[in-house]
């Protein structure tokens, strides 16, 4: 999966970086097919070039091997806004059958809280503003559903005339990598098609790993296997991450199969940003009442 979203890449120059899988493909095609794309992440940071894989994007590593970095109002109002992305590539907790994305909360079922997920980070305007987007993501009925919980990210919306009408400059979704195969929107209709099979999986395992009753293309291809080279350096990627100081070399306890908080492959551009609903640690909304509390004080003391 992460090899052929890597190839994905060929051919791009600047590619907008979300943490997780689609920096893991991203940072892949830098050592393959692409060795001249610029990885933008969404704390500023143009041009970096780490030597592991990044924790967050607040970690240093990318700000130490950028070629620059810029504020945070810069890089969304500017480069993002400004349409000088070409690909954004995000993950999902929840996708549907035109590629809208949930990253917020879902349903866990009768007598359970909603479970809580990252937010939305910058996915909406990546998905918004990019010259198209990439998606990677493992293939479980979990996370490809028929109804989203929770419309996070705009993809095709209801179909192919939404964008438009809604102003978006960006092409939007244009292919869903899986650990099964390739998913891309129709151009009629803008609903994802199975176009490609990874070797050895067949059109069965994906209709029964999908929510909905997914279509195939008139002809489906078979990607290409990954080669020596490929395997290699992504395998030196990930051991160069396991063995950085400051990183664990223990791995997560696993999250139990039916907790759908934790579903695979977060959009990981929104995993710094933690916006949840409802009052968090990080919930600004306060700011006024404490503000207020603090002049009331200034005020008795003067």
């Amino acid at each position: 999966m992460e090899v052929n979203a890597a190839r994905a890449l060929a051919g791009a120059r600047t590619c907008f970086v979300g943490i997780g899988l689609p920096s893991t493909a991203a940072n892949l095609a830098r050592r393959t097919v692409n060795p001249d794309l610029v990885l933008v992440y969404e704390s500023g940071t143009i041009g970096s070039k780490p030597t592991r894989l990044p924790l967050s994007i607040g970690d240093g590593e990318l700000a130490d091997t950028a070629d620059s970095v810029v504020s945070v109002p810069e890089m969304f109002n500017y480069w993002l806004q400004g349409g000088r992305i070409d690909v954004g590539f995000l993950g999902a907790a929840q996708v549907d059958r035109f590629a809208n994305i949930n990253t917020t909360v879902v349903r866990r079922g009768p007598g359970r809280p909603e479970g809580r997920l990252p937010g939305a980070g910058g996915a909406p305007e990546i998905a918004a503003n990019c010259g198209q987007v990439l998606m990677v993501l493992r293939h479980s009925r979990r996370n490809f559903v028929g109804t989203l919980d929770f419309v996070t990210t705009l993809g095709h919306g209801g179909g192919p005339r939404d964008r438009a009408a809604l102003g978006l400059p960006g092409a939007g979704p244009t292919a869903v990598i899986t650990d099964l195969g390739v998913l891309r929107p129709d151009p009629l209709t803008a609903e994802l098609v199975l176009t490609e099979l990874h070797p050895g999986v067949t059109v069965h395992q994906v209709r029964e790993a999908t929510g909905w009753d997914l279509k195939e293309a008139d002809r489906i291809g078979v990607t290409a296997p990954p080669t020596a080279a490929e395997l290699a350096a992504l395998r030196a990627l990930k051991a160069a991450t396991h063995t950085s100081p400051g990183v664990s070399s223990h791995h997560t306890p696993a999250v139990p199969a039916h907790d759908t908080a934790a579903a695979p492959a977060h959009d990981a551009s929104a995993l710094p940003t933690l916006h949840t609903p409802g009052a968090t640690a990080h919930d600004t909304s306060t700011a006024p009442a404490a503000v207020e509390l603090a002049a009331r004080r200034s005020r008795k003391d003067a």
